[in-house]
């Protein structure tokens, strides 16, 4: 037997004399029998322990229960304990080899609880760390768990839930609820596409990229100019009902800007534009003008930075509590100052709209409206279905059409009246609805296509022949829906449904609406045969209303420029000039400050002055007007200095009068003859 065994068989011996046997956990009724010297903690769970001999022990008695025993500490005591039972009688090895087994099982989830010597090393850091590490990592998942419950019942508390199972839109937020997310194209890009088609090799640069203010509706660029102060402030006007009412400013500085640019607009030369934007290259009315002169060159890029620019100069200028989400700011578009910002919204939603971010464009679109949407100054209502159904936002739609029907009469727009339908016959594809949702999409569909076909046959024809598709036999040849009622119809009517035939009929063109939409005409022509009294109190409707469009429908067919609602404009409209800075402005507008009239030079002048005025428009023979009234004094020396001025412009003709040689001929011979 070994010196270990040994010291172990002594201190075991000596402990079960010491200490009390409640201490040790032993049973005080069972001191006849005859019990091995297998610790009482092992035979009965680890409830108690064993005899100990070093008093110290008591006191580390929770440190050395927390902590397993290294490898070699669970060999010695093993040997310990093999040893000490070879000493006793028979039985109690049996009975220790019987639980040989479960001891071993034990000892994986249990630490050893036999005497450990003091010189012992002990290896307890390295765990203890192993320990916190796990339970740290257990608390920081259970702590991500709480996050996402408590953003679940926050999204629910919101009404991030767009619709029930009964149908019933369940939404709390506001109708014209913007969120920043969507107003940066490249995310709805980045849908599509992927982050990295749409951003490429944009990530390094971005690190070098010198610190610009961060805005919403644009992404400043390094191309751009330098941002300075420009001379445009937004103030807080009032504030009634929760709305708050606030107005762009212009400073002196920007006004002298302002005169400059409309002596260049009035110079109808684009290089002035250029070179007053050299000068102050965030003047916004410069930059959507010049804007409209790329357009029109195809330049659609520098055209969409111009008004990404103007936008930016815009956003920087902001009120403190102005807020794009809200939905509670006004902008008053009889305030000149403020007609810059509408319209550098709506070209930029065009150019959204065109570059395949339907999404976006109607996040912007609803942002135009919830500026003014009492007055809808642009008249965006004629474009957001449009937008909607790009996008699939349906619930939006219909939504809007039963929030705002009551007060608005949206179903008198043709946009509306046919587009609603259109978005319920989407959803009534939608396979992830229950049969119920679905069931109820195609009445309201069937319903209000009918009533729309009714209300408005002249959308029919224009639209099938623009989808390309030839109608049928008694389609064709029904009164209803032919030509008389297209020449029948009001101008203002006729204006509305060009517009909306023009931009929508791409819609239309999918086989299943196509089906769809023939066998409700065939519904309706049942209708009409029937002398069914809806078909009568929509013709007395059209008769009615739609005598006259109003300023905001004509601002919005310029701002569009569809070639089919262009034409129908009436000639009191086309024949003033539309300025594209300004397109249309209202008749009651609030103006702020004027432009100060030109001094005109007394009419005396001869026929020689006014023709080289006409050549050069900075001639002036007669001088700087005097105001002290000694003209008969200097009257010999404005002679003398008129002849100069004379001579010098005289001279700056010729100079720039270039002759043109006569074309060379090559084969002065001549290859034929003269007949």
């Amino acid at each position: 037997m070994s010196r270990r065994a040994l010291r172990r068989l002594r201190g075991e011996q000596r402990g079960q004399e010491e200490p009390g046997l409640g201490e040790l956990g032993l049973d005080p009724g069972g001191l006849g029998r005859e019990e091995p010297l297998v610790p009482a903690a092992r035979r009965r769970g680890g409830s108690a322990r064993t005899g100990v001999s070093n008093r110290f022990e008591l006191i580390t008695a929770e440190e050395s229960e927390d902590e397993p025993p290294s490898r070699e500490e669970r060999a010695d005591a093993r040997l310990g304990e093999r040893d000490t039972a070879g000493g006793n009688d028979g039985g109690t090895v049996t009975k220790e080899t019987e639980g040989d087994g479960q001891r071993d099982g034990e000892e994986a989830e249990q630490p050893d609880q036999t005497p450990v010597l003091g010189n012992k090393p002990r290896k307890k850091k390295k765990k203890r760390k192993t320990k916190k590490t796990s339970a740290g990592e257990t608390q920081e998942d259970n702590d991500l768990e709480d996050i996402d419950s408590l953003l679940e019942k926050i999204e629910d508390t919101n009404g991030l839930s767009q619709q029930t199972q009964g149908g019933i839109i369940a939404d709390s937020r506001p109708l014209l609820y913007l969120e920043h997310r969507n107003l940066n194209p490249e995310n709805e890009l980045k849908r599509y596409f992927g982050a990295r088609a749409v951003l490429g090799d944009q990530r390094p640069r971005q690190r070098q990229r010198q610190y610009v203010r961060s805005t919403w509706l644009t992404a400043p660029k390094n191309t751009w100019p330098r941002y300075s102060k420009t001379g445009i402030a937004m103030q807080l006007l009032d504030t009634r009902r929760g709305v708050q009412h606030f107005a762009f400013e212009h400073h002196r500085e920007y006004q002298q800007v302002q005169f400059k640019f409309l002596d260049a607009v009035e110079s109808m030369d684009p290089n002035n534009i250029v070179l007053l934007l050299q000068m102050n290259p965030y003047h916004v009315d410069s930059l959507l003008q010049l804007s409209d002169v790329c357009r029109m060159q195809e330049d659609q890029e520098m055209a969409r930075d111009l008004v990404e620019r103007a936008l930016y100069s815009l956003e920087c200028a902001f009120h403190p509590v102005f807020s794009l989400t809200s939905g509670t700011c006004r902008l008053d578009y009889r305030r000149p100052e403020n007609r810059a910002f509408f319209l550098a919204l709506f070209k930029h939603l065009m150019f959204l709209e065109k570059r395949g971010c339907p999404r976006t464009a109607l996040e912007f679109c609803k942002l135009i409206l919830s500026l003014d949407p009492e007055n809808d100054p642009l008249c965006v209502l004629l474009m957001i279905d449009f937008l909607s159904l790009r996008a699939r936002e349906y619930t939006f739609l219909t939504r809007m059409f039963q929030e705002w029907e009551s007060h608005r009469n949206l179903s008198q727009l043709p946009n509306f009246a046919f587009s609603v339908p259109l978005a319920y016959f989407f959803q009534s594809q939608q396979e992830e609805r229950s049969e119920m949702e679905l069931s109820q999409a195609r009445e309201r569909a069937a319903r209000l296509i009918q009533l729309a076909l009714i209300m408005f046959p002249s959308v029919l024809m224009p639209l099938l022949d623009h989808c390309s598709v030839q109608p049928d036999a008694r389609v064709a040849s029904h009164s209803f829906f032919g030509l008389n009622a297209q020449i029948s119809q009001p101008p203002a009517l006729n204006q509305l449904t060009a517009l909306y035939v023009g931009r929508t009929h791409s819609l239309w063109k999918d086989p299943a609406v196509m089906a769809w939409l023939e066998t409700n005409v065939h519904e309706v022509l049942a209708m009409v045969d029937a002398r069914d009294p809806l078909v009568e109190e929509a013709e007395t409707k059209r008769k009615v209303r739609y005598q006259s469009a109003p300023r905001n429908i004509y601002r919005h067919v310029i701002l569009s420029e569809m070639k089919e609602a262009t034409a129908a404009l009436p000639l009191e409209v086309t024949s003033q000039p539309v300025m594209g800075f300004d397109p249309l402005p209202p008749l009651d507008s609030i103006v702020s400050y004027t432009r100060p009239e030109r001094t005109n030079h007394p009419s005396n002048e001869s026929t020689l002055s006014l023709f080289f005025r006409s050549l050069l428009p900075n001639f002036n023979l007669q001088g700087d007007v005097r105001h002290d009234g000694d003209e008969e004094a200097g009257a010999g020396q404005d002679l003398n200095q008129g002849v100069n001025r004379l001579m010098a412009a005289m001279r700056d003709m010729l100079a720039n009068i270039q002759f043109q040689e006569p074309p060379r001929d090559d084969n002065p011979e001549g290859d034929g003859d003269w007949d």
